[in-house]
């Protein structure tokens, strides 16, 4: 008890939003039994209800329907869903992290969407030799013992969980100097992302990356190694320049960074 109100913890929800949910599964709705059955107005609560303080993944999110977009868009600016049905209008909370993965040749994400997320990692099929034949032994012994695999890797995987939240811990006490802070402005504008969002995410990332490797404040490396999966999918389309987001940043970053 805190205070004279109950307080009850609870896991970080993992929501998944699938492609063909409807509006009122997201956003909630009526429950219709109880209104036929005794005239009761009670709101069922959607995805982005339970999602709120957690996290909402969506798979093939390029494929996502327009006016699923459009209700995410509004969310994601507002921490707020408002829902309005049949003479019913309430608000509730509704912050999360968003997301997403999907094949970019099966459709493009529509830029209002994309640049809500923070981070963008490319995923593409290891070229060496030895990083191939360890993903297919780590698969085969999976699908063999499912049990015996967590197992193996479990204490890899608290100790990696006991680093995360150190560096949680201590990501207030990194700081950033206004040279950092320059330098981010700088990349910004040579890759010409609009608005200030690349901005702060950049130095958010570097940051977090700064608590990760233990610093006490972000260096340029530090914004260096983030600039990629914070700024890649931000890039205006160039008709003359058909190389990949992934390299462009590279070439601006270099280009940057030795000035």
């Amino acid at each position: 008890m805190q205070g004279s109100l109950p307080v009850l913890r609870v896991a970080v929800p993992v929501v998944d939003l699938p492609l063909g949910a409807t509006e009122d599964r997201v956003i909630g709705a009526l429950n219709l039994e109880r209104a036929l059955a005794d005239g009761a107005k009670i709101f069922e609560p959607g995805l982005l209800a339970r999602a709120h303080r957690g996290f909402l993944y969506i798979d093939e999110v390029n494929l996502l329907e327009d006016h699923i977009v459009d209700v995410l868009l509004d969310v994601a600016a507002s921490g707020e869903n408002v829902v309005e049905r049949e003479g019913m209008s309430l608000r509730h909370p509704a912050r999360f992290v968003l997301i997403g993965s999907g094949n970019p040749e099966e459709g493009e994400l529509r830029p209002q969407l994309l640049d809500r997320f923070g981070l963008c990692v490319e995923v593409r099929t290891p070229n060496d030799i030895a990083t191939r034949i360890e993903v297919v032994r780590r698969r085969d012994e999976y699908d063999r013992d499912p049990a015996g695999f967590t197992a193996k890797w479990q204490a890899a995987d608290a100790a990696l969980r006991e680093h995360i939240l150190l560096a949680r811990a201590r990501l207030s006490e990194v700081t950033v100097a206004d040279d950092v802070l320059e330098q981010a402005a700088k990349l910004c504008m040579a890759l010409g992302t609009d608005g200030l969002r690349g901005e702060l995410t950049l130095v958010r990332a570097a940051r977090a990356w700064a608590a990760f490797q233990g610093a006490a404040s972000v260096s340029m490396e530090h914004l260096r190694a983030m600039t990629s999966p914070a700024l890649r999918h931000r890039l205006r389309r160039d008709p003359l320049d058909d190389s990949l987001a992934s390299t462009r940043v590279e070439r601006v970053v270099a280009e940057v960074f030795a000035a």
